[in-house]
């Protein structure tokens, strides 16, 4: 298992390592001591999955009170996964990083606390995973507009199918982060 930094602290990529032959591969997507040596945590307290089809986006997400850690795999499919860093007082407060999840290559992405994430799915149907670090807060579901010209973020999609929830969330100018570089 690799850990591979990005530009935004704590958003981490995952590969891990697998071992394949002619009956298909096995690999480790989790193991506690690796991560916390790895400085992620290694506790998650829920695991969701969603099921999509191709042009879906979902996001841009995140939750207060009660925010999560997600640890996003897509397990069937190809998705295009976006963080994009919350915390005030970050030097990366506004940017984002992607990264194209697949099965085929079996690549996590870590979204740490404090930072809103969203995907949209390249393939005609995808299973994404997330394991979170906290419960879901239903009135804690917040968003951040996933076309906010500020936040410049090129979706490989130009016309997406949204929630009604996601076609509402603000703009970043409009937005008061609860988040701190520092922590809550």
């Amino acid at each position: 298992m690799e850990f591979r930094a990005t530009p935004i602290a704590g958003v981490t990529v995952i590969v891990p390592r697998r071992h394949e032959d002619e009956r298909g591969f096995f690999a480790e997507t989790f193991q506690a001591e690796r991560f916390a040596a790895a400085g992620l945590p290694n506790r998650f307290v829920q695991f969701n999955v969603a099921r999509s089809k191709r042009g879906v986006l979902r996001g841009l997400h995140y939750q207060f009170p009660n925010p999560q850690g997600k640890l996003v795999t897509c397990q069937t499919g190809r998705i295009y996964d976006v963080a994009v860093d919350l915390r005030r007082g970050s030097p990366t407060y506004g940017k984002w990083f992607g990264i194209e999840l697949s099965a085929d290559t079996g690549w996590q992405l870590y979204v740490p606390v404090g930072c809103a994430h969203g995907y949209v799915v390249l393939s005609e149907q995808s299973d994404v995973t997330y394991a979170v670090t906290a419960l879901y807060e239903p009135k804690g579901q917040l968003g951040l507009a996933w076309d906010d010209p500020a936040l410049g973020i090129p979706w490989p999609v130009s016309a997406p199918l949204l929630s009604e929830k996601d076609r509402h969330w603000p703009r970043l100018a409009e937005f008061d982060s609860p988040f701190q570089a520092n922590g809550l």
